[in-house]
């Protein structure tokens, strides 16, 4: 089985053939970010209940395309949306082993601090975030410097854990899952990642309220229960090489089936973002880094 860098790598090969489209590929499309807008009401959502929900994934600093300013530019971006909710959807770090020239963690968290939102700012780690963090690989356990700073910061971020909040579209549950692959090694008879559903679903009242669900891999909507009206998700980046609707390669176990945006199976909604920073190979082509918003009912 070709692996997903291999892949990617024939496919830069074959875009940097061209000299054009391998320079739009790389210098012009992935520095240029849109907003993606996406406006539907899932299933028991409260018919008077509208919510603004801008999503942030993937940002992947200190990596191609993506220093600290640029995050600084995205910020001022989503905060012109106005949104009732921002959301963060985990891989804030590069896709490789950490370098001394990159940010620290501190500053970028600072600069997504700048978020503003009144029904708050929420986060999920990503792979990359535990990845990348060589206490956490060693130990199999966090908490992760992403994390931390994140914390830090002012950012809550939802591991496993679900919280009941009031909002302009009355009351709902915001939850996030922890990691679903967040070890690199794997190890028979262990888990591979740290995510709970069971245990974060467990924590939902059967109150009537919707739920909406952060899970950084969109792997995890294939068993996600109708309980939950909305999962958010990021981590394929839509393939970051799309044509025509279709991606070559797509880190899920499901292909395109998950590959980027707005899915909806048996009732349940998903929304798949893609990103805003690049993975593995510095490259984008048919698929822009994007802020989504969605407009909920």
């Amino acid at each position: 089985m070709i692996d997903r860098r291999r892949a990617l790598q024939t496919l830069a090969g074959l875009f940097l053939a061209g000299f054009g489209t391998g320079g739009y590929a790389y210098a012009w499309e992935p520095t240029h970010p849109r907003v993606t807008r996406y406006r539907f009401t899932p299933n028991a959502w409260p018919q008077s209940g509208r919510l603004k929900l801008a999503i942030i994934s993937d940002l992947h600093i200190g990596g191609p395309h993506m220093p600290v300013s640029r995050v600084r530019d995205i910020v001022a971006m989503t905060n012109e949306l106005k949104p009732d909710f921002v959301l963060l959807l985990g891989d804030f770090v590069a896709s490789r082993t950490r370098r001394a020239s990159d940010p620290p963690y501190a500053e970028w968290a600072t600069e997504l601090a700048a978020l503003k939102a009144p029904s708050g700012v929420y986060a999920v780690l990503g792979n990359h975030d535990w990845w990348q963090d060589e206490p956490t690989q060693r130990n199999r356990s966090g908490p992760t410097q992403s994390g931390l700073a994140l914390e830090a910061a002012g950012i809550t971020v939802l591991e496993n854990r679900a919280l009941r909040l009031e909002t302009a579209a009355g009351p709902l549950w915001l939850a996030g899952l922890g990691d679903q692959i967040a070890f690199v090694k794997r190890l028979r008879g262990q888990k591979n990642g740290v995510d709970d559903l069971p245990g974060t679903l467990a924590q939902i009242a059967d109150d009537g309220a919707p739920v909406i669900m952060l899970a950084h891999e969109p792997d995890v909507f294939a068993r996600m229960p109708a309980r939950v009206a909305l999962t958010l998700s990021g981590h394929t980046h839509g393939g970051q090489v799309r044509l025509f609707g279709w991606s070559p390669i797509v880190p899920s176990r499901y292909g395109n089936r998950y590959a980027y945006g707005h899915v909806r199976e048996s009732g349940r909604d998903l929304v798949v973002s893609a990103g805003l920073g690049t993975s593995k190979l510095p490259l984008r082509f048919g698929i822009p880094p994007e802020v989504v918003l969605v407009e909920l009912g």
